[in-house]
């Protein structure tokens, strides 16, 4: 008997260590119970940092998994997300499975950042849960391109640039033409779409969402520090709770210092040790469920 306490015991503080799911399943019973057992909580979590873990069609079929089996029932999902953002389809299917499964819509709990394509699951919620720290993003398309990552609209504003001054020139056009032999035009063609599959859905998503009735360019309106790279000046500048809100986003605010958001910074600290140590990059899990995605190798990493 004491043979088995011993091994228990040191079974436990491995779990403690390691940050397994155990050790966040209270923090799961605790934070349904607080919102009255109205919403089912999941977390989609990715880490950040180096290497950069991003949204892929595999996070799509986890959570899919994982809420087939769930006891959802008749609550509403609530995602609690944290993400640096990835491909733009996976954001479009994963807002599909949400809705899916969630029949009178979705809520995002933002426990500090979700960003670019992980906005864009934000934009396709009914509400969004923030405190005064949480972050969303820009979602314009960042471009894998010779090596390096860029914003699409730069490669594309510089490509044109050049062009309309070759086009002006009354003098040598042969420096123009140099550097205008570095782009490609089908790249560039590209890029473009990039940015249109974007913005369509992300409008798509707000106009079948909580900007229901409103129209398609009324929304374009309302969410331009979202599309607009001009209003952010840079890809990682956070778009913060003030901003969401007079851009018509429904916009729940928690307090840092209230209950709820106490149980949500827990569970964000623990899920950021797990997914940044061993066990894996991506984490999706309920109370009962838990799946991880392995960590991609180092130091390799996706240019999406």
């Amino acid at each position: 008997m004491p043979h088995s306490n011993r091994q228990q015991t040191y079974g436990q503080v491995l779990e403690e260590v390691r940050q397994g799911q155990s050790t966040r399943r209270h923090l799961y019973e605790k934070l349904e119970s607080v919102l009255d057992d109205k919403y089912f909580v999941v977390s989609f979590f990715t880490m950040f940092g180096h290497p950069r873990v991003l949204l892929d069609d595999a996070d799509a079929d986890m959570l899919e998994e994982l809420l087939q089996n769930s006891g959802i029932k008749d609550r509403e999902l609530l995602l609690v997300l944290n993400c640096p953002g990835g491909d733009a389809l996976a954001a479009e299917r994963i807002i599909t499975i949400c809705r899916s499964f969630s029949k009178n819509g979705y809520s995002v709990m933002v426990p500090k950042q979700a960003k670019s394509a992980a906005t864009m699951i934000c934009l396709g919620a009914k509400q969004i849960m923030m405190s005064t720290t949480s972050e969303l993003g820009p979602i314009d398309p960042q471009i894998g391109y010779r090596d390096s990552q860029y914003a699409a609209h730069e490669i594309i504003e510089s490509y044109e640039d050049l062009f309309r001054k070759a086009n002006k020139t009354r003098g040598r056009i042969e420096p123009f033409l140099q550097q205008l032999n570095r782009f490609d035009a089908r790249d560039i063609r590209w890029m473009r779409s990039a940015q249109q599959l974007s913005e369509s859905i992300a409008v798509q998503a707000l106009s079948t969402g909580c900007m229901k009735g409103k129209r398609q360019s009324t929304i374009r309106i309302k969410i331009k520090p979202f599309l607009k790279p001009k209003f952010t000046k840079v890809h990682g500048r956070p778009i913060y709770h003030d901003i969401a809100e007079k851009s018509g986003l429904n916009v729940k605010l928690f307090d840092i210092n209230s209950e709820v958001w106490k149980i949500v910074w827990q569970l964000y600290i623990r899920l950021n040790h797990a997914a940044s140590g061993h066990r894996g990059a991506k984490i999706i899990e309920s109370k009962d469920d838990h799946y991880v995605s392995p960590m991609p190798p180092f130091p390799e990493e996706s240019d999406q």
